[in-house]
């Protein structure tokens, strides 16, 4: 900083503050997961005073450097605590103030000028970030609550059920959301291991009170009824009912597509249906992915005014080392910005996973990497592996006796 430039700012190097600045606005989380430019972001303020320093000694005097001085408090302000962000203030006035004396103020006007404005950025940036570290704190807190919901609706299933490996995983596509309309659950009963993965129609507390309604009448189904069929019409019935006894109908005038699973234990059968929802895929262990297409269409859940028609029990061999896997429409909606749908049996085919946990988690990455991380539609996925050697059995071979609770509760 010179004392005898004549226009503070009358060039514009603080362009790195606008790139640095949306990058801050990332969380701590997303910078560790995000993009090498991204993970650079924590250095900006550090960059951009150096930059200042480097600017000022080699560009003539015409030029000012106090832009850097004032860009580096602000993005500091988005990225760090209080004690970061004034240290960072500290050093951009610091050199600023070294700056005019090491070259000489010429016009001590002028150089008070761009002192006061870089003084003034700072002081701005110390408000900026006791209001955004107030935002991120009542986030936190939302985010919280949202999270318990979750635990709440949708407990996470044990890893290892009646002799199956199973694996869930729930992404929102709301940034900060953690449940919405999609649900999933997989119980142990005296029929065997049954499980459902839906999607409700709609958004907002309205689904999440549906999905509710789903995963209790399900719990309870599950253990009672002896078939399929009985626990889809369960689940169409309470539907119907809650519906009625709600005043805000709007809740329930939509539909929830499903997919019903059984695993009975001790033998390799698997039994399906499909009320319009997506198919399930099954993985033999050797790369090759086949989708379970249901042997009739049916109507989602809830539409069962427009008609009765009975369930079609889809039955199908679960092998050894092979891999149920289920999942909503928001896997398959995904889009890459040219518009292309996801197809998952495409991308998973001839890949080989360490589980179901593997599975999904390199599931959710890859629909991401497809869509760009723009998803338009929450995920609830499930996956369900007969391991070799037990085919649903204890590990001493014997069959194990019917539950007298509902172990898939955490």
């Amino acid at each position: 900083m010179r004392g005898s430039r004549a226009r503070p700012g009358a060039r514009t190097p603080a362009a790195p503050d606008s790139s640095g600045a949306a990058a801050g606005l990332i969380t701590a989380e997303e910078a560790v997961q995000a993009s090498p430019g991204r993970r650079l972001a924590p250095w900006t303020p550090a960059l951009l005073l150096l930059g200042g320093v480097a600017f000022d000694l080699a560009a003539p005097a015409p030029y000012t450097a106090s832009p850097f001085f004032a860009a580096a408090p602000l993005v500091a302000a988005s990225l760090f605590p209080l004690r970061q962000t004034i240290i960072t203030t500290v050093l951009a006035l610091t050199a600023v103030c070294l700056l005019a004396e090491l070259h000489g103020v010429r016009d001590p006007t002028q150089a008070a000028t761009e002192i006061a404005t870089v003084a003034t950025v700072a002081l701005l940036a110390l408000v900026i970030n006791r209001v955004v570290r107030r935002g991120d704190r009542r986030l936190a807190s939302a985010r919280g609550i949202a999270e318990a919901a979750q635990r709440a609706v949708l407990p996470v299933p044990p890893a290892r059920i009646a002799g199956l490996d199973i694996a869930a995983r729930y992404v929102a596509a709301e940034r900060y959301a953690a449940i919405g309309g999609d649900l999933y659950a997989v119980q142990d009963t005296p029929h065997g291991v049954r499980l459902i993965v839906g999607d409700v129609r709609g958004k907002g507390l309205q689904a999440v009170e549906v999905v509710a309604v789903l995963i209790g009448a399900f719990r309870e189904a599950a253990e009672q009824e002896s078939t399929l069929e009985g626990l889809a019409g369960r689940l169409e019935r309470a539907l119907r009912r809650e519906g009625a006894r709600r005043a805000e109908l709007e809740a329930f005038e939509g539909f929830t597509t499903a997919v019903l699973g059984e695993i009975p234990r001790g033998d390799s059968t698997l039994r399906l249906i499909n009320r319009g929802h997506p198919p399930p895929l099954l993985l033999p262990g050797d790369g090759e992915v086949r989708p379970l297409e249901p042997e009739t269409p049916a109507l989602p859940l809830g539409m069962g005014e427009l008609g009765a028609w009975p369930d079609r029990v889809t039955e199908l061999r679960f092998p050894e080392d092979a891999t149920l896997l289920l999942f909503t429409d928001g896997v398959t909606e995904a889009r890459d910005r040219h518009g292309t749908f996801y197809v998952p049996e495409e991308r998973l085919r001839g890949r080989r996973f360490t589980g179901p946990g593997g599975l999904l988690d390199a599931l959710v990455e890859d629909v991401a990497l497809h869509s760009g991380g723009e998803s338009s539609d929450d995920m609830a996925l499930l996956a369900v592996r007969r391991p070799p050697g037990t085919n649903g059995t204890t590990p001493n071979g014997t069959t194990p006796p019917a539950p007298d609770t509902d172990r898939s509760q955490p």
